[in-house]
């Protein structure tokens, strides 16, 4: 089943599949107990590959750091072996590939402004000829990787034979030319001929090539294109064009050519003051490469199609939450702004993450999402706390299974939240980036909420104690999981932790 029939016959027939129990698997970067975490080493991108062998993580030190799986699909040997080696639950294993450093601190002179080296956005490309690609992005200016193995070229046998060598007690004295002072006039004369089996002495060096090292080349700088700070890069499916997106404007980019992009959105309006919201994040569809998806600070998402016009100032749809009457504050725009916004595997569902919940969007249905995650519900009598202290400005990321059955995403205090997304699923789990996720789990059953035309929208809950964990302790809005991936074909979550990486599967 691909990833977007969430509320299809599939799920509508055999019924909502049971909920996971998640299990710890690996953890790099591992903080000690008091050991002060560096600003450049927190991570500020995770990424997987399409295939889900490799996975990306960004740091705000300009780093880009890459793993490749370890564990083999096909464990082989009969099925009585396996049953002994218990391999009834695999799952992805990950080591150490490389790191580079993709970005550097920059000063723009003319606007006296630094440019941050964080890592803003990971994508990876299309790989070719055994080498990986990836686009890898700052507040300015996008980098497209070339990551391959090269050969290490080194001399195994040198020109000199050792035992001549040991045998002169003292070097001949030589002249300028570098020949020896007694043969060095006349040294190479007309009636001097070689031998006809060569000289034994004179042998040229063997050079092999035994280790292999990671290069990492950068391939292409795509500069100079954006006024405001990018907050997104995306591929195309037809592996040739990716966008970026800044607070205003959407660029397209050929991934060949750097020196130009195409701008398909502005918002930018003539009058700056006339400003009423910006972009906040922008995707590519994964099947059609003309059709893309970005979300405003307004909690609207604007679906274009290039094929229209070459500036897509208009939409071919608009979704967006009509405003409850009555319910609006002072805070209504600053946590209705979408941070986030994923496409399902086969594009026909959209998972957008605002500060207070997730939302499940059917591209063919406009009125409304399909289904409403809550969960920070249970902040809002602290939002004027938040305020105070910048924590409502966080922004969260989420993501999808690859089957489309789940979705997740990141809160305070170092947790993160998994929902079921089928029809009629009531799993809602929260855990710890921790190596015991499940030591603050809760389920609560799903609460269904009024029907938009024919279908039911869903509304599911997390913790419900106000201002704290399922253990009852105050929140930490300082340890944020804002960044995580699903794994594209399993269900492994990848998320960071301040520096360190934890990954679980289920």
């Amino acid at each position: 089943m691909n990833g977007g029939d969430v509320a299809s016959s599939s799920a509508a027939t055999s019924g909502p599949p049971p909920s996971l129990e998640w299990r710890f698997s690996q953890v790099f970067g591992e903080r000690t107990a008091g050991e002060e975490v560096q600003e450049v080493d927190i991570i500020s991108a995770i990424e997987f590959d399409k295939s889900g062998d490799h996975l990306a993580t960004g740091d705000r030190g300009g780093r880009v750091v890459l793993f490749e799986r370890t564990d083999t699909r096909d464990h082989g040997g009969s099925r009585r072996d396996l049953e002994q080696n218990d391999y009834a639950i695999r799952h992805p294993e990950f080591r150490y590939k490389t790191e580079f450093q993709s970005h550097e601190p920059e000063f723009d002179y003319l606007k006296s402004l630094e440019i941050e080296e964080k890592i803003n956005k990971i994508r990876w490309c299309q790989p070719a000829n055994g080498a990986l690609f990836l686009l890898s992005t700052n507040d300015k200016t996008i980098k497209y990787w070339k990551v391959q193995e090269k050969k290490i070229k080194k001399i195994s046998e040198m020109n000199i034979d050792p035992s001549k060598a040991e045998s002169s007690s003292s070097p001949p004295q030589l002249v300028a030319n570098g020949l020896p002072a007694d043969k060095a006039h006349g040294y190479l004369s007309n009636d001097f001929s070689f031998p006809p089996g060569g000289i034994p002495s004179l042998r040229l060096p063997v050079v092999t090539s035994q280790e292999t090292n990671l290069v990492a080349r950068c391939r292409r700088v795509y500069a100079h294109a954006h006024d405001y700070h990018i907050n997104s890069i995306s591929n195309s499916s037809d592996g040739e064009t990716f966008i970026s997106a800044d607070d205003l404007r959407v660029n397209l980019w050929n991934l060949e050519i750097s020196n130009q992009s195409f701008n398909i959105v502005d918002v930018k309006p003539t009058n700056m003051e006339d400003l009423t919201e910006v972009i906040t994040s922008a995707e590519f569809h994964p099947i059609h490469c003309n059709m893309l998806a970005y979300s405003s600070s307004k909690g609207s998402i604007r679906l274009i199609d290039m094929r229209q016009s070459a500036l897509c100032d208009s939409h071919t749809k608009l979704f967006e939450e009509p405003e409850a009457p009555g319910s609006r504050s002072f805070f209504t725009e600053i946590i209705a702004s979408i941070s986030d916004i994923k496409f399902s595997k086969d594009g026909r569902y959209i998972l957008s993450r605002d500060y207070m919940t997730l939302k499940l969007w059917d591209i063919n249905m406009d009125s409304g999402p399909v289904a409403s995650y809550q969960v920070h519900e249970h902040l809002r009598p602290r939002l004027c706390d938040l305020y105070e202290n910048d924590s409502i400005f966080d922004k969260f990321e989420c993501c999808l299974s690859g089957d489309g059955l789940r979705v997740a995403t990141g809160s305070y205090s170092n947790l993160f939240r998994v929902f079921g997304a089928s029809q009629g699923s009531t799993e809602a789990a929260t855990l710890e980036a921790s190596k015991n996720p499940m030591r603050r789990q809760i389920q609560t059953p799903a609460r269904p909420s009024r029907s938009i035309g024919s279908m039911t929208r869903v509304v599911r809950r997390g913790s419900e104690s106000p201002g704290t964990e399922a253990n009852g302790n105050a929140y930490d809005f300082t340890t944020k999981l804002l960044h995580m991936a699903w794994h594209p074909t399993e269900n492994s979550i990848a998320c960071a932790a301040a520096n360190s990486l934890y990954m679980y599967y289920a």
